[in-house]
């Protein structure tokens, strides 16, 4: 093989420097590629700029620019099969199947997705094409059912295997029979499995067995069934959850499409398709196979597979996470569901859940190193998104230092540090610099979890090694500008609480009033506690202090909490004059209402109760409440079945409805008799109305129209009847509800919820009211059974009850 000398360009030629003068030379812009890329690093996690450069990659043509962007990409999202598949498919050829084969070693183990071990499959079958290399194939087939033959989607693989056993050759009939029972361990183990296409599998077996031999066919087909059954129902019960989870998705010029995890912003979809998972692993957990003790295993492979796609596919929702560790570490796979933790941190390093549920199972194996670096890595993280979050909003940054002189923070003897040596200039500026931080709720909520993480760490040093260890942490935290005032309180409670040394912790509380003058509900936690050791002296001292900083409603928490301290333990003198004080403070406060705090405790105010009448109207109110919802309810229902279309006339007259039973017997009355009927019930409808018209206006009895049938005989009738329906309605006596009975009518939703069949009311009173209701007291006639040989006419005139039939 003879090679061609390169060639150097005109561009490459070297260019003689010129004396005294200085060549400049120009970068080379960078390309759409490099620049998005360079975004990326900073920002990794965008779906869309993602998706962009894998466009970029692919459209230049460039193998490493191509290897270099799937693996940033796998990085950020780890086991995406569809970015994996298209990765590979960029290397099928000859030259590179060596790299493809380390990419599926790399891949395959950790990935339950269906799509990569078929890919995996087809790339076996391709490189063993050998007869001689079938038992290579057989065993890559076995592999993978081992790993995804539970899956739903994995009826192609089982599918293509039967095949792959079918067309073996068999020159003996040992090898015949070796491929029969091959075929059927196969088919007995699918049939079993909630795939697609379980019942078409099902009925090759029948098949199959039955060419073989119908008895031995029909004991495998019994003892098989239950469980095939099973699996059909499972089956359909897994497609309700799919159809939410996994959307069809659209291939990308005959690729899979890249679907790729978004940070979560807690939308109500997002909520949604996390509870829509949460019922599915909850299905899935419940063993709906109903799989034996001996099978364990099986579930276990099956809810672990589940829980795979889980986490990939809700990458950042860390309750998923979670989920997933709680479950495998039940299971009793502990190593497992610690690598859970471990991904789940890498993926969501600012997880307070996942870091903590870390840091706890580490403390209860006695790995204590490991919990301090878990705790400095969560620190490191959320103080970069403070900083971020800072810069975003504009805020001033704070320069002060938090920490005490170091060489004045030793311990005096060997257990209490010493908090007294401190920088009163550097506390004085940084408490101003600070505000700042304060005016953004954002920031300061962020800053309140900070000190949350920096308080479960104090605890984790106090109770898994010791008090040093603690204060060790505390004395750290103290250098961090973002420690927030929490820490101090924390910190000054568990000193009080372990040592018992209220000296201490006093000194902790003025070291942090000193940083945080102005947080008012640091200043109560301080005044409670005072309180609470029952330092009268530091306590007062600490209110008249500090109660001048704060006005208005800012200064209100701290008037009532003291107050409250001076009305149960102080003088009457004493409360006056506190009360005094408070008046000028709020002088549009009433004087009954400070006297009536007086005299409460524990929320119990029987001045308010019982003097002010506020137990009653309250009483009232809710009474008042609930009767208006009941007329609210009778208003909206009369209203609605006023509206209601009337039925026909008399819907449908007792006439009719025996002519519709006799056509259910086929059979139909003589016409006489249906014409003497229809007479018989004009009849009585108007002497019915003429002995209602006749009769007092009273008040409205049980048996008498409803007020919307009154409303359809009155438009009937004419305009002459309005006066005579006004003056009942006004006689119309008001309904008084017991106490109890307002109550539960006002907690009944509104008439406008009812949602069910509508019945007409109308129509049904008018049956009830034509029913003929027969007498049990009326002694009977003693009947003599008829003959079996004959058969008594049917008699097709209307019912009149018990002896009133007429005879032919």
């Amino acid at each position: 093989m003879t090679t061609t000398p390169a060639v150097p360009s005109a561009d490459t030629t070297p260019v003689p420097a010129i004396p005294g003068t200085k060549i400049e030379q120009k970068e080379a812009p960078q390309s759409e590629w490099d620049i998005l890329r360079a975004q990326l690093r900073e920002s990794p996690l965008n779906p869309e700029s993602w998706l962009k450069l894998v466009e970029l990659a692919e459209d230049s043509g460039d193998l490493e620019k191509i290897k270099e962007t799937y693996e940033a990409l796998l990085q950020t999202y780890p086991n995406t099969s569809s970015a994996q598949i298209r990765y590979i498919n960029h290397f099928l050829n000859p030259p590179s199947f060596a790299f493809v084969q380390t990419l599926f070693k790399r891949f395959l183990i950790p990935s339950p997705c269906v799509d990569l071990w078929k890919f995996y499959l087809t790339f076996v079958r391709r490189v063993n094409t050998n007869p001689s290399q079938r038992e290579q194939v057989r065993m890559a087939y076995e592999f993978t059912l081992n790993h995804v033959g539970q899956d739903k989607d994995s009826s192609e693989i089982w599918i293509d295997y039967i095949q792959f056993i079918k067309s073996g050759e068999a020159n003996t009939t040992w090898e015949d029979q070796q491929k029969m029972d091959a075929l059927r361990k196969v088919y007995h183990r699918v049939v079993q499995i909630p795939i697609e296409g379980v019942d078409k599998l099902w009925q090759e077996l029948e098949a199959f067995e039955n060419n073989l031999n119908r008895i031995t066919a029909k004991k495998f087909m019994s003892d098989l069934s239950p469980a095939h059954m099973q699996a059909r129902a499972v089956l359909r019960g897994m497609d309700k959850h799919m159809k939410i989870l996994f959307p069809p998705q659209q291939s990308h010029n005959g690729q899979p499409a890249l679907v790729l995890p978004r940070v979560p912003t807690f939308s109500q979809n997002e909520r949604a398709l996390v509870g829509a998972w949460k019922a599915y692993l909850k299905w899935e957990e419940g063993n709906p196979l109903e799989l034996d003790e001996k099978d364990k295993t099986v579930l276990i492979q099956r809810v672990q597979a589940v829980y795979r796609k889980a986490v990939i596919r809700m990458r950042y929702f860390t309750e998923i996470w979670y989920l997933a560790f709680v479950w495998t570490n039940n299971a009793g796979k502990t190593e497992e569901a610690i690598r859970i933790l471990k991904a789940g941190i890498e993926a969501n390093p600012a997880s307070f859940l996942l870091n903590f549920e870390y840091a706890e199972t580490q403390e209860i194996a006695g790995n204590s190193p490991e919990v301090h670096s878990t705790y400095e890595k969560l620190f490191e993280v959320l103080r970069r998104e403070l900083e971020a979050l800072e810069a975003r909003i504009g805020s001033a940054p704070s320069t002060a230092n938090n920490s005490l002189d170091s060489q004045a923070n030793g311990i005096n003897g060997d257990h209490t540090p010493d908090i007294n040596a401190s920088q009163a200039t550097q506390t004085s500026s940084q408490g101003a610099e600070e505000k700042p931080n304060h005016k953004t709720k954002e920031l300061a909520e962020r800053r309140t979890e900070f000190g949350l993480a920096i308080i479960m760490y104090m605890r984790f040093c106090n109770r898994a090694e010791n008090l040093q260890s603690f204060r060790n942490a505390f004395k750290q935290a103290r250098k961090d500008r973002w420690t927030p005032w929490e820490v101090y309180e924390a910190a000054a409670l568990m000193e009080y609480h372990c040592t018992k040394n209220a000296t201490v912790a006093t000194k902790i509380f003025e070291k942090g009033l000193e940083i945080f003058p102005d947080e008012i509900d640091f200043v109560l936690r301080y005044l409670g506690f005072l309180i609470s050791i029952n330092d009268e002296t530091n306590a007062r001292a600490l209110f008249e202090g500090v109660i001048g900083r704060f006005s208005g409603d800012k200064a209100r928490p701290l008037w009532e909490r003291w107050a409250r301290y001076v009305y149960q333990f102080e003088h009457l003198e004493e409360a006056q004059k506190l009360e005094k004080r408070i008046a000028e403070a709020y002088p549009n406060d009433p004087p009954l209402k400070r006297f009536a705090q007086r005299h409460t405790y524990l929320g119990t105010d029987a001045i308010a109760s019982r003097d002010l009448g506020v137990a009653l109207i309250r009483h009232h109110s809710t009474t008042a409440n609930a009767s208006a919802k009941l007329e609210n309810s009778i208003s909206v229902l009369s209203a609605a079945t006023t509206k209601r279309p009337p039925s026909p006339e008399s819907g449908r007259r007792r006439d009719e409805r025996d002519h519709i039973s006799h056509k259910r017997q086929r059979v139909s009355p003589p016409p006489r008799d249906r014409d003497r009927d229809r007479e018989r019930d004009r009849d009585w409808e108007r002497d019915r109305d003429r002995d209602r018209d006749r009769r007092e206006p009273a008040r409205r009895r049980y048996g008498t129209p409803p007020p919307w049938e009154r409303d359809r005989e009155r438009e009937r009738d004419g305009p002459s009847r309005r006066p005579y329906e006004k003056e009942k309605e006004e006689e119309k006596p008001s309904v008084t509800l017991p106490p109890i009975v307002s109550w539960f009518v006002g907690t009944l939703p509104e008439p406008s919820k009812f949602d069910g069949p509508v019945f007409r009311t109308d129509d049904l009173l008018q049956v009830f009211r034509n029913a003929v209701i027969p007498n049990v007291n009326r002694p009977r006639s003693p009947t003599v059974p008829p003959p079996r040989s004959t058969r008594p006419p049917p008699d097709y005139s209307p019912y009149q009850g018990p002896g009133g039939a007429r005879r032919r």
